[in-house]
């Protein structure tokens, strides 16, 4: 499809929201709707949305559903969410995803300009993380579609507004690590500490219903398993990259300030392109984590004398 100009106006980023973690919370609907066009924006590799569009040569790409989030619900490879969709809008973008092998991409707005003159609000298409839409439960009004983060896009230029949102996206992997780089050592760390994190996790008061495997070891655990997806290899990251994401998971009690912390994590995680560099920053993130939870059990087991 070539250049275009794409009116947004009967767009608003509010997919109805309900994480899998229970102390997660319910986020709140972008509130903002698209009188605005897309462009991209001169050297930030990113797409921003303005005025036109600009299309980017691609060699790999897959023309997908792109379902918009806020800022704070950055999405990161290995990741479990459940939507509760139930506009026609959102339905009809569920019916295509399972149409293309299940998949669609998970992208946030960040706004970053108003003009002056008229109000207007720009945005820029960040954090684009393709999804596999792993179950989903009929309701009496619309679905609960579980989705499972899959590797990192980049959206090259958006296809289509009405009813929803479609673009064609491209893999984004971290750097090819140099031949005497071993990061065997490093992921055996970050996979030992994930264990001993969940281990105190689910010490922790928890209703009875609640999963004895954390958030954490859940993204681990399909992180090592081998991938057989129906798309392009390119999009599929290797277990190294998928395991140095998988610490970037809630924990259980977090407060609401742990919260945006990790929210801050996750997109340093997702800007970055060194394994290695990651598993690092997962390392420090465990072991702080494990520090907290210890203490938050050692507070539980003080109210318990």
């Amino acid at each position: 499809m070539g250049c275009g100009f794409w009116d947004f106006s009967s767009i608003s980023v509010a997919p109805r929201i309900r994480n899998v973690e229970p102390h997660s919370g319910r986020p709140r609907p972008f509130a903002y709707t698209f009188p605005y066009r897309v462009k991209n924006v001169p050297g930030s590799g990113e797409l921003s949305i303005n005025k036109r569009s600009r299309l980017c040569p691609n060699a790999v790409s897959l023309d997908l559903p792109l379902l918009p989030f806020n800022m704070n619900e950055v999405l990161v490879p290995s990741e479990t969410k459940t939507l509760h969709l139930y506009e026609a809008r959102y339905l009809a973008l569920l019916e295509e995803s399972l149409l293309r092998k299940k998949l669609f991409v998970h992208f946030v707005l960040d706004p970053i300009s108003i003009s002056n003159s008229g109000g207007e609000a720009s945005f820029a298409a960040r954090y684009g993380c393709l999804v596999l839409i792993e179950n989903i439960e009929q309701l009496d009004v619309g679905a609960l579609v579980s989705i499972r983060g899959i590797g990192r896009v980049k959206i090259l230029k958006f296809l289509q507004a009405d009813p929803y949102l479609k673009g064609e996206v491209r893999p984004k992997q971290d750097m090819v690590l140099d031949s005497t780089t071993d990061v065997t050592p490093k992921l055996l760390q970050v996979k030992e500490a994930l264990y001993g994190l969940n281990k105190l996790e689910i010490k922790l008061k928890a209703p009875k219903e609640a999963p004895l495997q954390t958030s954490c070891l859940n993204s681990l655990m399909w992180a090592e398993n081998e991938l057989s997806l129906e798309c392009d290899k390119d999009f599929i990251p290797s277990s190294a990259e998928r395991v140095s994401f998988a610490a970037f998971q809630p924990v259980s009690g977090s407060t609401q300030s742990e919260l945006m912390k990790l929210q801050e994590e996750k997109i340093k995680a997702m800007n970055m392109k060194n394994t290695m560099q990651r598993l690092d920053n997962s390392l420090k993130l465990i072991n702080e984590n494990i520090s907290m939870v210890a203490a938050k059990l050692a507070i539980q087991s003080l109210g318990m004398q």
